[in-house]
């Protein structure tokens, strides 16, 4: 995986690619070009794609009431058109375009739903569908609103009568056509490849060519071989894409199945492979574990995709290409990451958390990193990105990335990270009844001159969990000026575990009484305040242990959590 490694020559790179993409797709999909993306329209829909996403029959009846709870946020239209109303939150918006929003009519299946997923599409092609321009228009969320009208036309077109079938047939013509337009020009990430999810479905599910079929086919081909990594992880190394892309991939798999289309061994060979990194990132109480832009799981909807998954066996340990190493034992699972960070266009939800472990034992995670608030504000984001809001160490209590930068950035990239480990080296040690690996990085070396090395052993079953951390100057390296030296070691404690001192140990104590004691022989344990962003209803208060100290005077801090009876 390419180094994210970068500068402000970097970012002013990022900048320059994204101005360009916006003008030129302003200029060449304005009034004067709209003509482009007009022509002859479907006659009819072949097949309706199935829709693995979870459904709520009461968010139907919650829209029909006129209000929209999308995307975190509840939004009373007031008897107006959703379409025509001003709301500030960006990413309602986005949901309240991309229509995923229709399966929970499909699961009313009721006529007044029908009928009100039908107003409602009718009343979006009258208010957007002449004019390109916008969050509307988004190339990403025209991909979502593609796939989910497909896959929800059985719903929208039921009863309708003949006009609103062309009607309907002629919008979702020219937004596959400018979709096809756009997705070239898309920057690298899960959008890009979801545009070409969106066209193999449009090409599936509607008369077209066999030339056609083969064209969308190799081009959607040729994505996922860039984005899905040989370990079934992506390219931007946050496990809640993997989710969200298999959530699309699965349907199109048995989409090409149900009309008997050849479907491409790249589509196969992902799927298979997607499914186990999903179960990699998966703790024993269903959560996926919360790195790089991983806010709150609902398990529900993972165990509806590990249905899917026919691979047998335990999950793999090691994740070389995404970065991410794994011990398994008994019922303790500790999930690290040793990657370096994505490529900075991949970077947007990317953390500064090289290193960091989560571990959880049973039904109950014991230490985690704080997570993303998915659906909070913009500006609290980084805070979870942060360093300190891992299970890793910090020196000087400095980030090992950054991620702020102008406002006047934000609006056209959002948040890349820039800087991070250039290099990070991992062995794994594991034998018969033990697992461990040893890892290092060099994200402090230009800055400070230190490297951050981790060790970590399971063993006993696991109910021992052993670490060390060491920063250490390379060889030949002047010594460290002044007090730049300080360490901080975190654990951040799960808000459900308690947490208790026990003379110069703490004691973890889950709910159903699982405990575990945490100490260092090197360091007197602190207990600190944290907040746990990932929680499902938003952010959580909870503790954080600390092992602070020096590098003159503390080389190595070792620490360890075991097991102990109830």
């Amino acid at each position: 995986m390419a180094s994210a490694a970068g500068g402000p020559k970097r970012l002013w790179t990022l900048v320059a690619a994204e101005v360009w993409r916006r003008t030129r797709r302003r200029l060449r999909a304005g009034p004067r070009y709209r003509w482009r993306f007009t022509g002859r329209a479907p006659d009819r829909i072949l097949v309706a794609p199935p829709d693995l996403r979870l459904a709520d029959p009461q968010v139907a009846h919650e829209i029909y009431s006129g209000r929209f709870p999308l995307s975190g946020h509840m939004v009373e239209t007031g008897g107006e058109s959703p379409f025509q109303i001003s709301v500030a939150d960006r990413g309602w918006l986005k949901s309240l375009h991309g229509f995923r929003w229709l399966r929970h009519m499909r699961a009313a299946g009721t006529d007044l739903a029908v009928s009100n997923a039908r107003a409602l599409v009718a009343d979006w092609i009258a208010v957007n569908g002449g004019r390109i321009e916008g969050t509307a228009w988004d190339p990403g969320t025209v991909a979502k609103r593609i796939i989910a009208w497909l896959q929800h036309s059985n719903v929208v077109l039921q009863g309708a009568d003949i006009r609103f079938y062309r009607v309907f047939l002629r919008s979702l013509a020219v937004q596959i056509r400018y979709l096809r337009w756009a997705a070239h020009g898309m920057p690298d990430g899960k959008e890009k490849l979801r545009a070409r999810i969106a066209l193999a479905f449009a090409t599936l599910s509607l008369p077209t060519s066999a030339g056609g079929l083969r064209n969308v086919t190799r081009q959607l081909a040729e994505e996922l071989d860039r984005q899905i990594l040989p370990d079934g992880g992506h390219v931007s190394r946050n496990p809640l894409t993997i989710m969200e892309l298999l959530a699309d991939l699965v349907p199109l798999r048995k989409t090409y199945a149900s009309q008997s289309e050849a479907m491409p061994a790249e589509l196969v060979n992902a799927v298979e492979r997607m499914l186990p990194a999903l179960r990699f990132f998966r703790h024993g109480d269903g959560s996926l574990a919360r790195f790089n832009g991983m806010g709150a799981t609902i398990q529900d909807r993972i165990a509806a995709l590990l249905h899917y998954d026919e691979t047998s066996g335990a999950p793999l340990l090691h994740a070389p290409h995404s970065g991410y190493d794994r011990l398994a034992l008994g019922d303790t699972i500790v999930i690290a990451d040793t990657g370096i960070p994505p490529p900075a266009e991949l970077s947007n939800s990317a953390s500064a958390g090289c290193l960091s472990f989560e571990m959880s034992a049973g039904r109950h995670c014991v230490v985690v990193n704080c997570g993303i608030d998915t659906y909070g504000p913009a500006d609290v984001r980084p805070l979870g990105r942060a360093t300190a809001a891992h299970s890793t160490a910090t020196l000087n209590d400095t980030s090992q990335a950054r991620f702020s930068h102008p406002n006047r950035f934000a609006t056209l990239l959002g948040k890349p990270l820039l800087g991070g480990p250039r290099h990070v080296s991992c062995q794994r040690d594991d034998t018969a009844d033990a697992q461990g690996f040893a890892a290092a990085h060099d994200a402090y070396l230009q800055t400070f001159g230190l490297y951050h090395e981790r060790q970590m052993r399971l063993s006993d079953g696991g109910r021992l969990l052993v670490g060390i951390d060491r920063f250490y100057k390379p060889a030949g390296a002047m010594p460290l000026a002044g007090d730049r030296d300080a360490v901080a070691v975190r654990f951040h404690v799960h808000p459900d575990i308690e947490l208790f001192k026990e003379g110069t140990a703490l004691i973890l104590v889950a709910h159903d009484g699982i405990r575990w004691r945490f100490l260092s022989p090197d360091v007197m344990p602190i207990v600190d305040e944290t907040i746990f962003f990932a929680g499902l209803a938003g952010p959580r208060r909870s503790k954080q242990i600390v092992l602070a100290g020096r590098v003159s005077d503390f080389p190595a801090i070792r620490w360890r959590f075991e097991q102990i009876a109830r």
